[in-house]
């Protein structure tokens, strides 16, 4: 009599497992996306008051009133804000001359970055004509504007999710082709730098998005890629495939969403801004930013960021690639010979 057949409850398992791991991938994806769209508002952004302190003291007063939304410096004047504006201090500056914003030439100032963050820029100029008084007109002035081919920030944005993708598909292809140890570093270094080179070939040289360097452009794509497929590659090499899958939630699902490159980490809730800056695309955007349109002022931390992803991502590969290498010889079976029989 045949017995029942005890293959039914290990597929029913694998079954409710792939239902639960999509469900939780979906869910994980909209609370990325949508979580951080949803609740965009100034958070302690960095915002410059220049002017007499007689006169910005009631203006400084009127933006305090919004607690926790901006984090407000002094300046003594407009070329003062201008100055921390082209640092990337500041993301914008109220300038203020006279008491009495009514009176011709008091007029109160607004600089700006749009090049820092278009979107920015325009609550700036949203929250300062609100606050000015009645009479009083509000001049902007845009002091790093965006490229004209990018005036809004749309195509510099995108550009991030297709590099991370590049990324985790580079980390992808050196481990599911076998290659360890210095040849996946090789391999993974020459892949990003060609990455780099066509990147900055497409948004300089063509769309005409970064208005940079474009050497150092070429670098920046080259080190941001380097930082996802590096870390992509090393997972994997010390978890194996399942590491593939953990770096491209960690990159794509998590380090997209909050790099706040489509508007600002600032505008992020808290603590994502954070997050996402400590994520090779948000320190990636930043760098990008910075070396496209502010001749590499605020880089440092970014820069230092990917490359202690790239540096962690490259060790881990090269351990893991020793370890291939020893386990074979540990685990292989005994060959020695045994003695032939006598007569």
């Amino acid at each position: 009599m045949p017995t029942p057949s005890p293959a039914a409850p290990p597929q029913a398992r694998r079954m409710l497992t792939v239902a639960l791991l999509v469900l939780t991938v979906v869910t994980l994806a909209l609370w990325a996306f949508a979580w951080p769209a949803a609740r965009t508002a100034p958070r302690d952004l960095p915002l410059g008051v220049a002017g007499p302190a007689t006169a910005a003291a009631p203006v400084q007063e009127q933006l305090e009133r919004r607690e926790g939304a901006f984090d407000l410096h002094r300046y003594a004047d407009e070329a003062e804000a201008r100055a921390a504006i082209e640092a990337r201090t500041v993301y914008g500056a109220v300038v203020v001359t006279g008491k009495d914003p009514k009176v011709a030439g008091n007029e109160p100032k607004l600089l700006t970055a749009t090049a820092a963050s278009p979107v920015v820029a325009q609550l700036l100029q949203q929250a300062v004509t609100a606050g000015a008084p009645d009479g009083a007109r509000v001049t902007t002035v845009d002091v790093v504007p965006a490229p004209a081919a990018d005036p809004r920030g749309a195509a510099l944005g995108s550009s991030v999710l297709p590099m991370a993708i590049g990324g985790v598909a580079a980390g992808a292809l050196v481990t599911l082709l076998g290659l360890r140890g210095i040849r996946a570093v090789g391999t993974l270094v020459l892949a990003t730098t060609l990455v780099g080179l066509a990147a900055a070939a497409l948004a300089d040289s063509w769309l005409g998005i970064l208005t940079g360097d474009w050497w150092a452009e070429a670098g920046v794509l080259a080190l941001s890629s380097l930082a996802v497929a590096a870390t992509v590659a090393g997972l994997a090499a010390l978890l194996g495939p399942a590491g593939i899958g953990a770096g491209a939630l960690l990159m794509v699902l998590l380090g997209n969403p909050f790099s706040g490159v489509t508007s600002a980490p600032e505008l992020l809730p808290e603590p994502i801004g954070v997050i996402g800056q400590l994520l090779p695309p948000g320190a990636g955007g930043s760098l990008l930013r910075s070396t496209a349109f502010f001749d590499g002022a605020a880089a440092t931390g970014p820069a230092v960021t990917l490359a202690v992803w790239a540096a962690l991502g490259l060790a881990a590969v090269l351990a893991g690639g020793r370890r291939g290498r020893n386990e074979p010889e540990a685990s292989a079976p005994s060959t020695a010979r045994q003695p032939a029989p006598v007569g």
